[in-house]
């Protein structure tokens, strides 16, 4: 099989997750809550040769067109990811996600002490930054492991 050949057949219609670093393709399902449970129809191509990345991972998720907030997420973990939403096997939009310049109530944060842990009502809210994201209310910065904290 040659690198020009499609490793996983087209989807009707869905999102296709391209330009994922290798390896995080799994942290993508997890921030996307897809688990299998549902039945989603979910095919995951890892570690494939990339001329951009030298290495990447792509999701293909049928039937599914992802929302902002879980582009928003998305962006923290797969910052060179491009999206293309699939209709009739077509690619009918394709977007680069963009690291927002904050996150709200889709993170928790991991500090047992921040008041978003309490049973306050309050959202949790991450300023961006460059290598990971910082709690505005107690100062906790997650550098690692930040689809381990996405909120399901």
């Amino acid at each position: 099989m040659t690198d020009q050949q499609l490793r996983v057949s087209k989807i009707e219609n869905g999102t296709v997750i391209d330009h994922i670093a290798g390896g995080q393709a799994l942290n993508v399902l997890a921030i996307l809550g897809i688990d299998g449970s549902r039945g989603e129809t979910v095919s995951v191509g890892m570690n494939v040769p990339s001329d951009r990345l030298g290495r990447k991972d792509v999701v293909k998720v049928e039937d599914r067109e992802l929302s902002q907030s879980e582009l928003d997420v998305l962006s923290l973990i797969a910052p060179a990811a491009t999206i293309n939403i699939i209709r009739g096997y077509d690619v009918v939009e394709k977007n680069l996600v963009e690291r927002p310049s904050s996150v709200t109530g889709v993170l928790e944060c991991p500090n047992q002490h921040c008041i978003t842990a309490e049973d306050e009502p309050i959202d949790t809210h991450f300023e961006v930054l460059d290598d990971g994201v910082r709690c505005v209310y107690c100062d906790t910065i997650i550098r690692e492991s930040i689809a381990e904290q996405i909120k399901v």
